[in-house]
């Protein structure tokens, strides 16, 4: 990774950008940064690895759809993730962030990429050092043949990629999870966003 290149890109391209070393200094900053928020959390191992949701939990109300005490309480994950959607603040990571500046997503859901686009006053994109790439055209072809896979995989879905665990295979199976693409050029208007990258490997 050439982090100045990556740190002035997503500068230049309106992002605001934090470095850390550690899993541990990026979750500090974070509880050091939001108080008495509503946070909604996109469906992400990093977060899940970081313990992102108990730590932030503390001091904001957190919505995640992988809690199963929320999932219950609130009649079911899709009620979950519609209060995410509308909470003050998104957090989640990204499948790849090119050295170009772009950040690319890919959902079958949709619940992420929408809430990353519209609705929030602030989101927080989560990022190890594993998911930069050198350009958008590496960014694209990571998300559909290493992060998909290995997520599909995880979920234990009925797909080709999730079987073998090596790339995209395009299928058209109802389990697919690669079903729309999100690409942010820049930050949406109105809306801050912010990349925390944290130099250790976290996620797909």
């Amino acid at each position: 990774m050439n982090r100045e290149k990556l740190t002035e890109s997503l500068r230049a391209h309106g992002f605001g950008v934090r470095y850390f070393e550690t899993a541990a200094q990026a979750t500090q900053f974070l509880q050091e940064t939001l108080h008495g928020k509503t946070i909604g959390i996109g469906g992400s191992e990093t977060v899940r690895q970081m313990g992102l949701d108990r730590a932030l939990a503390q001091d904001n109300t957190v919505y995640w759809h992988w809690d199963a005490q929320q999932v219950q309480q609130h009649g079911g994950a899709g009620a979950v993730r519609d209060l995410a959607a509308q909470a003050e603040v998104y957090l989640c990571s990204a499948n790849a962030v090119a050295e170009t500046g772009e950040l690319v997503n890919i959902d079958g859901t949709g619940n992420r990429i929408a809430a990353t686009a519209y609705g929030h006053q602030q989101v927080f994109f989560v990022v190890g050092v594993n998911k930069v790439t050198e350009t958008l055209e590496r960014a694209m072809w990571r998300a559909r043949n290493v992060a998909a896979p290995k997520n599909a995989r995880r979920l234990n879905r009925k797909t080709p990629c999730a079987q073998l665990a090596d790339r995209c295979y395009d299928c058209s199976s109802p389990e697919r999870i690669c079903n729309g693409f999100l690409i942010l050029a820049r930050p949406m208007t109105g809306c801050d966003m912010t990349v925390i990258l944290i130099g250790e490997e976290l996620g797909a």
